[in-house]
């Protein structure tokens, strides 16, 4: 193909760069090993060379130093790095060393990237070198490596150079299908230089399959995309172009479109001092076709002048095809004799250039040109043909095997992804449904808590009824003592004393001993009277000092209760500085519910015998100690139940703390304080 060399050129040089830039980064903490990379970079670098035979010596001493790397990663580098340069220099067996070398370091480092450009070096290495099958499959292993890896460009161009080897094998079908294939990767890239490379090989492709006007179509796209490009400065590209649609119509037996068209390549600007070569195979191409339509003025004369640039560039091979030419001319002038010697010289350029189909074309044509020797030369031909399809066959059948072993990857690829997205779906989807439940269990938690905040609420609202109740009834209690006590003074005192007074007032004026013994008892009655008298006032005078304290007593109801119910003594103590029922209610139902929790606790976990309930005043808060002679436990181990977690809870909402303090086989002690605050008092409404 035209671009092989400068595709390869171009690629490799890329691929330096690359790795340059996207190798693993490691830190290298061996001041030797920094060092001698920094020495392999100066002798990898062209500048520090002042020969080519220099540059080699020089490429050997940064290969001696790359075998002593220890770290596998520049390792890596440096061979890929030293396989790009021996290519360069034409070094075949150090590239091959340094490739091996550097392939097996990227396995080793599972560095995909890495192994899919060294696949490709050695690609086109072989290609270079004629070894199209082994050629043809390192690019098969670096494309699949890019698919792999979704980089659908480098996939696409490695696409193209399979399809160009196989276009050199004359598998010109699958050359077709695999350059399709690239084109599919490239165009949503807008890469127009790839698309202009794949479209002038389909032009190639299916003019060798006969289908001419498929051919110029796929040409005249690929000068579409070479213009969009704008990387053909120098008209190179273009003039190539042209000269294939010329080969196109000339093959079609359209010979003065042929004409125009190898014109456009002779003639384009500066072609004989930028690139004589094409100048010469375009001045061949068109002496070709004015010959065949009968044009020969001057046309012997641009054969010799195509042939003597060939000559002088020393492109021999190039030579056997205008030998071919000039041969065809002569038979044309039916000059058979000079038409033989010119046949013969084609013939032998391609045997010794090993360019088998100019040697077909050489012996077909000397085969009609020597009757006597015919047969001889159709034997040749015929052997030279069938050795050329069997191993055109025999590449194809390669080809057909690799490709099927990459489709066979791309399917496993395409399962193993379908199946990873199958188990994404799958986590995702019970990633939600966790989610989910955490969210109604989480949800049905606090519904539980509002229930027993809720529930805690109409409990403390009815312990709080019954304070109200009982101190109702404590009133209507007093009430009826007042009641009572009236009822005693006026029924009682008062009439004895109103009875006394009428007699004395009647006793008053008699002086015999009868009234004055009468005087003598009712005098002792007054004296009773006032024993009375002064027997209530002492009670009613202790009732007030002692104040019964309705708080006090529905503690010790409760503690009564617990100690009936359970068989477990129980002492209750106060301090009387502390005017309990003057406590605001909360803190008093609270402080109910703490001292009930604590008791049931000793019955139910502690199995004391014994507890004592102590209230005492400690500063401005109210200090609640409750003492058992139970099992006792682990605190570190002990867990928090329900119960610990309810006082804990009522202690907040007051502002107080609780201390437990247990050990095993020594009982419990539970501290609670809690901050003192009185009922607000309502004092007198102005008028």
């Amino acid at each position: 193909m035209y671009f092989k060399k400068f595709i390869f050129f171009a690629i490799l040089t890329l691929q330096s760069i690359i790795l340059g830039c996207t190798g693993t980064a490691t830190d290298v903490d061996n001041s030797v090993t920094t060092g001698q990379n920094d020495s392999i970079q100066y002798w990898l670098a062209e500048k520090n060379s002042n020969s080519q035979e220099e540059y080699i010596n020089n490429l050997s001493k940064a290969y001696d130093l790359a075998i002593q790397e220890k770290n596998d990663s520049l390792k890596s580098r440096h061979f890929s790095k030293l396989s790009y340069y021996y290519s360069i220099v034409g070094d075949s067996l150090q590239f091959r060393r340094s490739n091996k070398i550097a392939l097996n370091l990227s396995r080793k480092l599972n560095d995909s990237t890495s192994l899919a450009y060294n696949h490709w070096d050695l690609a086109f290495f072989l290609e270079d070198n004629a070894v199209e099958d082994s050629a043809y499959y390192h690019f098969s292993q670096a494309e699949k490596i890019f698919r792999a890896l979704n980089d659908t460009y480098s996939a696409a161009r490695i696409l193209y150079n399979m399809a160009t080897i196989q276009a050199n094998v004359k598998d010109y079908t699958g050359s077709e299908i695999t350059t399709i294939q690239a084109i599919e990767l490239l165009k949503p890239l807008d890469k127009p230089y790839n698309l202009f490379l794949c479209y002038n090989n389909l032009g190639s492709v299916t003019n060798a399959l006969n289908e001419y006007d498929r051919a110029l179509e796929y040409y005249e796209k690929a000068l579409f995309y070479l213009e969009k490009s704008k990387m053909d400065s120098s008209g190179r590209l273009q003039s190539i172009a042209h000269n294939n649609i010329g080969m196109v119509y000339h093959q079609k037996g359209n010979y003065n479109r042929a004409i125009e068209s190898f014109q456009k390549v002779i003639d384009s600007d500066s072609i004989y001092f930028k690139n004589i070569s094409l100048y010469a195979q375009g001045l061949s191409n068109y002496a070709q076709s004015k010959s065949i339509a009968g044009d020969t003025a001057g046309v012997l004369n641009m054969f010799n002048e195509a042939l003597k640039i060939k000559d002088s560039l020393d492109d021999t091979r190039s030579t056997a095809i205008i030998h071919f030419q000039i041969a065809e001319y002569y038979l044309g002038k039916k000059d058979t004799t000079t038409a033989l010697q010119y046949a013969q010289n084609a013939k032998n350029i391609a045997e010794q250039t090993s360019n088998n189909r100019r040697l077909l074309e050489s012996l077909e044509l000397i085969a009609r040109l020597d009757p006597i020797n015919s047969s001889r030369y159709t034997q040749e031909y015929i052997k030279l043909n069938d050795s050329l399809l069997a191993e055109e066959r025999s590449a194809r059948n390669k080809f057909t095997r690799i490709r099927f072993e990459t489709d066979e990857f791309i399917e496993q690829n395409e399962l193993l992804t379908k199946q990873r997205q199958l188990w994404i779906g799958i986590a995702a989807t019970l990633f939600v449904l966790a989610g989910f439940i955490l969210i109604i269990l989480d949800q049905r938690r606090k519904n539980q808590k509002l229930r027993f905040e809720q529930a805690q609420q109409k409990t403390n609202q009815e312990i709080f009824n019954l304070l109200l109740a009982q101190n109702k009834k404590v009133e209507e209690g007093k009430q009826l003592e007042k009641k009572r006590i009236s009822e005693e003074l006026h029924d009682g005192i008062l009439g004895q004393m109103l009875g006394i007074r009428l007699i004395l007032s009647g006793l008053n004026n008699k002086t015999d001993s009868d009234s004055v013994l009468k005087r003598s008892d009712l005098l002792k009655k007054l004296q009773q009277i006032e024993e009375e008298i002064r027997t209530i006032s002492h009670e009613l005078s202790r009732a007030s000092q002692e104040k019964i304290h309705n708080f006090i007593v529905s503690i010790e109801e409760l503690v009564q209760t617990i100690q009936e119910s359970s068989q477990m003594k129980c002492h209750f103590e106060y301090d009387k500085i502390i005017d309990y029922d003057q406590l605001k209610g909360d803190i008093k139902i609270n402080i109910y519910r703490i001292v009930q929790e604590s008791l049931q606790n000793c019955i139910k976990h502690a199995k004391a015998t014994e507890v004592d309930v102590r209230f005492e005043s400690e500063k401005d808060c109210v200090k609640i100690t409750i003492t058992d002679n139970g099992v006792g436990f682990d605190q570190k181990k002990g867990k928090r139940g329900i119960g610990l977690k309810n006082i804990n809870s009522r202690l907040e909402k007051l502002n107080g703390t609780y201390d437990i303090q247990s050990k095993i086989g020594h009982g419990t002690k539970v501290i609670v304080t809690i901050p003192y605050i009185l009922e607000e008092q309502v004092g007198p409404q102005s008028a």
